[in-house]
């Protein structure tokens, strides 16, 4: 008689294990950064410039959501400024003129204009397959081990391309 409540005892348990896993999220980052540890990160916290009211409340900017703040810090912009340089260069504007001859020269068979979403949703399938067993005690950085068939040897090219009579640069030893 205690078979069966065993066996009822042991089904209900993995029918509990099993609606858990199915609302488990899993971490398809591949890369493990935490520190685990309590203590705070002390490179993460930055003050911040000062504030300056306004002369007139019309001055000021209309909110952005995912915009920078003004009172963040801008080391980059900051350093260009102090030596001379204008700031307002380091913010992208689509593509500069001198980079025209590379860019025509790049398209000449043609583009997709789509290539980086695409690509996104590709890395994002590929990293989902490759998370699916994934899950550890200890959590470990799982990046090399997604990539590594596709990752390249490059002292095994630089063998390939000499045998192949490709003119190549001298190259340090392994583990140099």
């Amino acid at each position: 008689m205690r078979a069966p409540k065993r066996t009822a005892r042991a089904m209900l348990w993995l029918g509990v294990l099993a609606v858990t896993a199915c609302g488990y999220e899993r971490d398809i980052t591949l890369r493990d950064l935490r520190t685990n540890t309590n203590s705070p990160e002390e490179f993460a916290v930055l003050p911040n410039k000062p504030l300056e009211i306004p002369e007139t409340p019309s001055a000021l900017p209309t909110p952005t959501p995912g915009s920078a703040n003004r009172t963040d810090q801008t080391p980059n912009a900051d350093a260009v400024a102090v030596l001379g340089g204008n700031p307002a260069r380091l913010n992208p504007t689509g593509v500069p003129g001198s980079d025209g001859a590379l860019i025509s020269y790049a398209q000449r068979n043609g583009r997709d204009g789509n290539i980086r979403a695409e690509l996104a949703a590709d890395d994002l399938a590929f990293r989902t397959r490759r998370s699916l067993f994934t899950w550890q005690i200890v959590p470990s950085d799982d990046y090399v081990r997604a990539y590594r068939r596709q990752s390249l040897d490059a002292y095994r090219e630089l063998e390939r391309f000499r045998r192949a009579g490709v003119r190549t640069p001298a190259v340090p030893p392994p583990g140099q």
